[in-house]
C-alpha cells in the first residue's frame, strides 16, 4: 500500500502543466524516432543530454522516459507498413505485420500492435511499481564485494550476450574501462592515460562518450548507407479491430508481457530475445497455425507486447542498483550521473518526487502513445520521406553543439569527432556499443568497490568475496565461462545412433 501512496504523489505531481508537456513531447519525439530507421531512442536521448541541463532533473527524466516507450512504439509502425523495422526489437513484428498489411490488413495490424503495447507497457510498468522496491531492499544489505561481483557480472553478459563474438564484445568493453580510466586517481591523486593534456585530468565526461558513440556514430554509419530511393507506403484507413482479432489477440498481449519484463530486466536482456521467443511461443500456442508465414495476428501481437515490456523491465535494475541493461537505460544513468544524482538503493529515499513522478509519467506516456498511434499511425510513416542528408546533418550539428555546451571546452569537440569515428568503426566491423558505455560508466563504480574490498581485507583476495549473494554471482560467472566446454560433455550431448 505504501508503494501505491508514493504512485499517487507521482500522479499528482505528473499533472503540472510543464511536466504534461514534457510528456507529450516526449512521446512525440519517440514516436517519430522509432520510425526512422537508424535514429533510435538510445540515440536521441544521448543527442538531448546537454539540451536538458537547463531543466529540472524530473523534466528531464519525463521527457527521456516518454522518448524511451515512445520509440519502442513508433517502430511497430514502418515494421508493418513497409517491412522497414525502425528497431531492431521491432524486426520480428515486420514478419508478420508486413504480411497482414500486404493482404489488406493493415489496420488490423497497426491496432492490435498499439493496443498491446498499451496493455504490455501498463502492466510491466505496474510490475515495476512493486518490484523496484523490493529490489531496493534486498540492494540496502549488500556490500563492496557483493557490488563488484554484480557489476562484473554485468561486465560479461553484455560482452558475451551482445555482438558476433565474445572477442568483439570484451574488446569493446575493455576499450570502455580504458576510457573510464582517464583522468586523476581518486585515492592516489595520480593521472593516468591522460597523455599530458591538463584538459584530461577531469577526465572525458561520460556525456561526451555518450554523444560521440550513440549520436555522431550512428549518424557517420547510417549515412555512409544511404541509398536514394522512393518510399511507398501502403495505405490504410483507420485501425481498427474485430470481435474475432480481440480473442486472438488478448492472450498473445498477456503472454508477450509476461516473457518481456523479466528479460529486460536482466544484463543484456533487451527486447530482441522475447520478441523472438513471444513469435516462437505464438506459432506453437496459436489455434491457426496454416495463417503463420501469410499474416497472423498472434504474430504481431505477442512480440510487440514483449518489446514494450522490456522497456519497463529494463527501469528495474537502473534505477534499483544503477545497472544499465539497455543502451537507453546506459544513456539515462549517464543523466542522473551529470544531474548529481545517484542511482542505486538510496535513491527512492534521497529523490523519491523524481523517481515517482518518472514512474507516474510512464503510465500517462502509455495513454498518450495508444490515442497517438491508432488515428496518426499512417502519418507518422511519412516521416521516412524527409531528405536523409538533412536529417543527419542536423544531427551532426546538434550533437556538436550539445557536446561543447556542457564544459564550454574546444577539445571536446575534438574528443567528439574522436568518439564518433570509433563508434563507426566499431558498427563496420561488427563491434557491439553497449559494452562500452557499461565500461566507461561502471568501470569507475566497479574500480571503487574493488578497491574498498581490498582495502577492508588488508589486500587479501578473499575480500572480493562477501558473502552469499557475491558467492552465487561468482558461480554463475564461472558456468557462463565454462559453459562452451561443459556443452561438450557427454552428459549434455546426444548420443549418434548407429547406421
Amino acid at each position: 500500500m505504501e508503494n501505491l501512496s508514493h504512485l499517487l504523489d507521482g500522479f499528482a505531481n505528473i499533472v503540472s502543466p510543464i511536466n504534461l508537456l514534457m510528456a507529450l513531447i516526449g512521446v512525440v519525439a519517440g514516436t517519430a524516432v522509432g520510425v526512422l530507421p537508424g535514429i533510435g531512442p538510445a540515440m536521441t536521448v544521448a543527442l538531448l543530454l546537454p539540451i536538458t541541463y537547463g531543466l529540472e532533473p524530473t523534466q528531464a527524466f519525463i521527457l527521456f522516459a516518454g522518448i524511451y516507450y515512445g520509440g519502442m512504439y513508433g517502430g511497430s509502425t514502418t515494421s508493418i507498413l513497409l517491412n522497414t523495422p525502425g528497431e531492431s526489437s521491432s524486426v520480428v513484428t515486420a514478419i508478420e505485420g508486413n504480411l497482414m498489411a500486404k493482404a489488406g490488413r493493415a489496420a488490423q495490424a497497426l491496432a492490435t500492435a498499439a493496443i498491446g503495447s498499451f496493455v504490455a507497457g501498463t502492466l510491466a510498468t505496474l510490475a515495476l511499481v512493486f518490484v523496484t522496491p523490493v529490489v531496493v531492499d534486498f540492494a540496502v544489505g549488500l556490500g563492496s564485494p557483493d557490488y563488484f561481483a554484480i557489476m562484473m557480472l554485468a561486465f560479461l553478459a553484455v560482452s558475451i550476450v551482445l555482438g558476433t563474438s565474445r572477442v568483439r564484445g570484451f574488446a569493446s568493453l575493455l576499450v570502455g574501462l580504458v576510457i573510464g580510466l582517464i583522468g586523476i586517481d581518486r585515492v592516489t591523486g595520480q593521472q593516468r592515460l591522460t597523455l599530458g593534456i591538463p584538459e584530461l585530468a577531469d577526465g572525458i565526461d561520460v556525456v561526451v562518450v555518450a554523444v560521440g558513440i550513440f549520436a555522431v556514430g550512428e549518424a557517420l554509419w547510417v549515412a555512409a548507407h544511404l541509398r536514394r530511393k522512393s518510399v511507398a507506403v501502403i495505405p490504410v484507413g483507420r485501425p481498427w479491430l474485430s470481435r474475432q482479432d480481440w480473442r486472438r489477440s488478448w492472450k498473445p498481449w498477456l503472454r508477450g508481457a509476461a516473457l518481456g519484463f523479466p528479460f529486460g530486466a536482466v544484463p543484456a536482456g533487451g527486447a530482441e530475445v522475447p520478441t523472438f521467443l513471444s513469435y516462437a511461443a505464438e506459432k506453437k500456442l496459436t489455434k491457426h497455425p496454416e495463417e503463420f508465414g501469410k499474416g497472423a495476428i498472434e504474430g504481431v501481437a505477442g512480440p510487440e507486447a514483449a518489446n514494450n515490456a522490456s522497456a519497463a523491465g529494463s527501469l528495474v535494475p537502473m534505477l534499483a542498483i544503477g545497472l544499465p541493461t539497455t543502451a537507453v537505460a546506459a544513456v539515462m544513468l549517464a543523466a542522473f550521473e551529470s544531474y548529481g544524482i545517484q542511482p542505486g538503493p538510496l535513491l527512492f529515499e534521497r529523490e523519491p518526487i523524481l523517481v515517482w513522478t518518472l514512474i507516474a509519467s510512464l503510465f500517462l506516456g502509455n495513454l498518450l502513445l495508444l490515442v497517438l498511434n491508432l488515428p496518426l499511425a499512417p502519418a507518422w510513416a511519412r516521416l521516412l520521406r524527409i531528405p536523409r542528408h538533412y536529417l543527419y546533418a542536423g544531427i551532426l550539428f546538434f550533437a556538436s553543439m550539445g557536446a561543447y555546451a556542457v564544459n564550454a571546452k574546444p577539445l571536446d569537440l575534438v574528443l567528439l569527432l574522436l568518439l564518433g569515428l570509433l563508434g563507426f568503426g566499431m558498427r563496420r566491423f561488427g563491434f557491439p556499443v553497449l559494452p562500452l558505455i557499461v565500461g566507461v560508466i561502471l568501470g569507475p563504480r566497479a574500480e571503487l568497490q574493488g578497491r574498498r574490498s581490498l582495502q577492508l581485507s588488508g589486500g587479501e583476495l578473499s575480500g572480493l568475496i562477501g558473502g552469499p549473494v557475491s558467492y552465487t554471482i561468482y558461480a554463475i560467472i564461472a558456468l557462463i565461462l565454462l559453459w562452451p566446454l561443459l556443452r561438450r560433455l557427454p552428459i549434455f550431448t546426444k548420443p549418434r545412433r548407429p547406421a
